[in-house]
Parts: C-alpha cells; sequence; structure tokens
C-alpha cells in the first residue's frame, strides 16, 4: 500500500447559528455567545475550574471525538488575553486537567485497544493572538483546548492520498521553517532537557506506516505507556518539552524581528538558549534569512506567527506504544495533520445521524468516569441529560 498523507470525508449535522451581519465568522466563534452554545447545546461536564467538556459539532472523527476547553470567556471578556497553553494556566487548574486527560486517554486506549484498528491521538495547540482576528487561518475559539481523537484505520487506509503540497500539511521536512533549516540545532536543543520518562525515539518509531507522518520532527516514547499518564512526573517532563519548544521559538523569531537582540525575558533554560541558540551561526543565518525576506516580501511577513506557535500531540505508533512529539503550527493546519490525516467536513445531517448513537454511548462513559473521578458534573443538553 503506498505511503502518504490520507484525506477522509467526515459528515456534520450543520450548526443553527447565525453570525450577526456584520460580524466575521471567526469574530463570533471567539464571543462568550457562541461559547454559550457550545456549553448548552454540545457540552458533557464542566468543573470549578473552568475545564469544559464537549462534543465535536464540527469533529474530526465520528468514531470518537471529544475536547476539553479552559472556558474563560466570562471572566476574562478579551479574547486576546486568554490563557491559550498550558504554561499559562494555574496549577490547581493543571492539575485537574492533567486528571482528565489521563482518564479520558486510558478510556480510549480500552476502547481501541489494536493499533492496525485505529490510531488514537490528544494533543492541544496554540491558539496565540498573533495577527488579526479577521486573518484567514485565526483559530475560531482563541482559548486553550485539545483534542481526543480516534480514526479508523481501515478508513484511512481506503481513503484517497491528500495532495503533499496541501498548504495545511506543514509540519515535515518539505515545509516547516525549523525542520527544513534548523533540523540539527532544533534536535540538539531538545537534547538538553532533563528527561527520565520520555525516552527519545527515532523517526521509524514514531512515523506512521501508512502517512509517512510526522515528519523528521523530535520525538519521545513514553518509558512504561499509559501507566505513566498517571504520575505527574510524564506531565511535568511533557511541559518540559512544550517550555523547550517555547524558549526555542521566542528566541528564533526575536531575532528575525531584530538583529542580534538580547535573550528573550523569563526563558526557562537561558543557559541552554545562550550556548546552543544565541552562539549558533546556522541558528543565526537561518534568522537573517527569514528577516530579510520579512523586509521585501509583505504577505510573507503578514503570515509569521510571531509568538510561539505549536501542536503537542500524544499519539499510538504502530508498534502500539504512545509517542509524545512537539512541532510548530503554522496557518490552518489542524493537529490530526500532524500525523497525515486531513480532515474535509461536510454538512450531512442524515449521515451524521447514523455514527451519532455509538459516538454518544462512548462520549457519555467517559463523562460517567470523569464524574466518577470527582473530576466534574454532568450537562444536561436537548440530546442527553444530566447523568
Amino acid at each position: 500500500m503506498q505511503t502518504g498523507p490520507r484525506e477522509i470525508t467526515t459528515p456534520f449535522r450543520p450548526i443553527p447559528l447565525e453570525v450577526p451581519e456584520g460580524m466575521a465568522p471567526n469574530e463570533f466563534f471567539n464571543s462568550t455567545e457562541n461559547l454559550n452554545d457550545l456549553e448548552h447545546n454540545n457540552g458533557l461536564l464542566r468543573n470549578p475550574e473552568n475545564l469544559l467538556l464537549y462534543r465535536k459539532a464540527l469533529g474530526h472523527s465520528n468514531l470518537f471525538d471529544t475536547s476539553i476547553i479552559y472556558n474563560t470567556s466570562r471572566c476574562i471578556l478579551d479574547p486576546l488575553g486568554r490563557p491559550v497553553r498550558r504554561t499559562q494556566v494555574p496549577e490547581a487548574v493543571k492539575h485537574v486537567w492533567n486528571r482528565m486527560n489521563q482518564v479520558i486517554l486510558d478510556y480510549m486506549l480500552e476502547q481501541f485497544p489494536d493499533p492496525e484498528e485505529t490510531l488514537l491521538l490528544v494533543g492541544e495547540a496554540s491558539l496565540d493572538a498573533t495577527w488579526p482576528l479577521t486573518a484567514p487561518g485565526v483559530p475560531s475559539i482563541r482559548m486553550l483546548h485539545n483534542h481526543f481523537i480516534a480514526f479508523d484505520m481501515e478508513q484511512l487506509r481506503r481513503a484517497k492520498l491528500a495532495d503533499p503540497d496541501n498548504p495545511n500539511l506543514t509540519d515535515g521536512g518539505q515545509h516547516s521553517l525549523f525542520q527544513r533549516y534548523l533540523r540539527d540545532v532544533y534536535r540538539d536543543f531538545f537534547e538538553g532537557l532533563e528527561l527520565e520518562i520520555l525516552q527519545p525515539v527515532e523517526q521509524d518509531g514514531a512515523t506512521l506506516a501508512l502517512t509517512g507522518y510526522p515528519q523528521g520532527l523530535p520525538s519521545w516514547k513514553i518509558d512504561s505507556g499509559a501507566q505513566r499518564l498517571k504520575d505527574i512526573c510524564f506531565w511535568r517532563e511533557y511541559e518540559l518539552i512544550l517550555k523547550g519548544f517555547i524558549d526555542f521559538y521566542r528566541t528564533f523569531f526575536s531575532q528575525v524581528s531584530t538583529r542580534n537582540a538580547p535573550m528573550p525575558k523569563d526563558v526557562w533554560f537561558p543557559e541552554a538558549v545562550e550556548r546552543k541558540l544565541l552562539y549558533n551561526n546556522d541558528f543565526l543565518a537561518t534568522a537573517k534569512m527569514v528577516r530579510e525576506r520579512c523586509i521585501r516580501d509583505p504577505q510573507y511577513a503578514n503570515a509569521v506567527r510571531w509568538q510561539p506557535a505549536f501542536k503537542q500531540l500524544i499519539y499510538r505508533n504502530d508498534r502500539g506504544e504512545l509517542v509524545v512529539t512537539i512541532s510548530q503550527n503554522s496557518i490552518g493546519n489542524a493537529i490530526t495533520e500532524l500525523l497525515g490525516v486531513v480532515v474535509r467536513r461536510v454538512p450531512d445531517a442524515e449521515a451524521y445521524e447514523k455514527a451519532e448513537p455509538a459516538l454518544l454511548e462512548k462520549l457519555l462513559e467517559v463523562r460517567r468516569r470523569l464524574v466518577r473521578a470527582d473530576l466534574g458534573e454532568g450537562i444536561e443538553t436537548p440530546w442527553w441529560g444530566k447523568e
């Protein structure tokens, strides 16, 4: 079977929301009114920490697909001031969020035990305010949220090959700035992190045979698998990778913005930044290349994400191991495309309703387990009850 990214079609029930005249859709989707609809029509569970578990109305997969959002829409009305990555979340909220992640992934592994039958991923993406709200590709909900998705491998095998030049497939060696020009510097920087639970894994252990993705990214196998997700030390290491990525990203784009810029304030690894980045000629030469292109190419400069933009994943590889990876994000690409899965969503209520009962059965069971673990209380909607 030919290796390459796959494009699948996922039906959804059209959402009966009208965008007010004069507002762009992504401006409306950041509003408190839209978040009210998300909670009251699709909400599954909420807790005092403002974490909301909900059904994805525009889903990636109708096999299993849910998200947790840190719903700060009422307490932080400025959509540009809301937390958009785990390093900005209060410790008490993060503690509950990590436990929710563990319970849901544990359920997914129980329901879908065979990697040959199901592709599993759990991940989060940066939703930073790095360009105007009305620009193409701006996230529809500017608050921290993550994804829990299961894909039918047989559907992926039957799916057509995606165009490798699809602008969303920009996370590997062909397109990504870091991977194309800074691969060795990038990997060397991460090798300096003090990790025990997360073990570096070579490309052949990280790449999915069907899609050929992820491509060229630093990846780590979770030692002892899913059991480690119950260990707070795992989540500290998971965050350590994000902190390293943010240091790398901020340092690079500070050099792009200003030649010979000082080290960014409040970096987590100042010694590594100074030794491995600010004294690395390849790193600085690439920053010079990007800076010069920004000066002469306004469209390119407008597309730059000046603040840290990332996708971080836990996924199951072909051998059934849990792997962590992190990538630079780019305009428009969804978290699934890091694994070479392009999802084309189509409005088709009849097709969605055929899959809905089995999907809801799983989502409501996940909710029961979270309630039992004192991680929230159920939400009643027109589609399901509170219990």
